[in-house]
């Protein structure tokens, strides 16, 4: 079971393919790409079967959909999901996106204020797009990167992410991301990672979600807990070619509990919050194994 909730956490591609992507992108409007893709999405599904079946039980289990329409939806969540990677690709060539936030004030008041705090993302629509977009001004972002992805996309990440103030952190076989999460805090800075994969730690609290107990990290909520630091959700959602919707949330402390039951209890708040933007966004949910197993 635990083979199959396996995530290797590396964008295909040969490192020279992904360059020719990003000239291509300088020059191309990216619409020509969607329709191009179109034909590309059933070939990728064909050949990516456990993702298609991940998928294709999460709108029937989850949703309720009939065979044919699930299959439909299967269709348009592998197509939204290559818009959202050509548009990382557009971002790297230069390309700018518009972004309407929901809910900024808690973000503005946790920015003016002296403490760090935690910020989590989901693999539901793209939060990456945001770093691409939006620039850090008051306090600095340092944002959890998996080591083994290649090096040409950490290099184009790290050039725009730099210049918005946003660093990054890898999470590689030893330990060292632990430290420099809690350095970033102590600091008054910002730690941002994803709230919706067990990534580098088996230890997760089970939640109730979309219907079904499924398993949440435990790492970002003892990690908010433990340094008592204010923790969001921020989820940022495709709307269309040119923009993005981004929404923001305060997750709940829990102060008057005890320190797991506060986890438990936090890590619930932001399935709550991750399940109504699943329900607006069926087609932007992008974890392709079965997230319930």
């Amino acid at each position: 079971m635990a083979e199959k909730r396996e995530w290797k956490g590396r964008t295909d591609g040969l490192p020279w393919m992904i360059r020719s992507l990003v000239a291509v992108m300088k020059v191309v409007d990216r619409r020509v790409i969607y329709c191009f893709m179109a034909f590309i999405v059933p070939f990728y599904m064909l050949f990516s079967h456990k993702g298609y079946l991940a998928i294709y039980r999460f709108f029937r289990e989850r949703f309720h959909y009939g065979p044919v329409k699930s299959f439909c939806k299967v269709y348009a969540n592998h197509f939204r999901f290559g818009q959202v990677i050509i548009d990382r690709y557009a971002a790297y060539a230069g390309k700018t996106f518009s972004y309407t936030v929901e809910g900024n004030e808690r973000f503005l008041e946790l920015m003016q204020a002296p403490g760090g705090f935690v910020q989590l993302s989901t693999h539901a629509g793209s939060f990456e797009m945001v770093g691409y977009g939006l620039t850090s001004h008051a306090k600095r972002i340092n944002g959890l990167l998996f080591a083994g992805e290649s090096q040409v996309m950490k290099d184009f990440r790290r050039r725009i992410l730099a210049s918005h103030n946003i660093g990054l952190i890898e999470v590689d076989g030893s330990m060292s991301h632990i430290f420099a999460m809690n350095a970033a805090l102590d600091r008054g800075e910002i730690v941002s990672m994803t709230g919706d994969r067990l990534l580098g730690s088996p230890k997760a609290l089970k939640c109730s979600f979309l219907g079904a107990e499924a398993r949440f990290p435990m790492g970002p909520f003892a990690l908010a807990v433990q340094k008592d630091v204010p923790m969001l959700a921020m989820f940022a959602m495709r709307e269309n070619a040119r923009s993005y919707r981004v929404f923001v949330r305060s997750i709940e402390s829990h102060d008057d509990l005890p320190l797991r039951a506060r986890m438990a209890a936090m890590a619930q708040s932001f399935a709550s919050e991750l399940e109504e933007i699943v329900k607006q966004y069926p087609t932007q949910w992008f974890n392709y194994y079965d997230f319930w197993a």
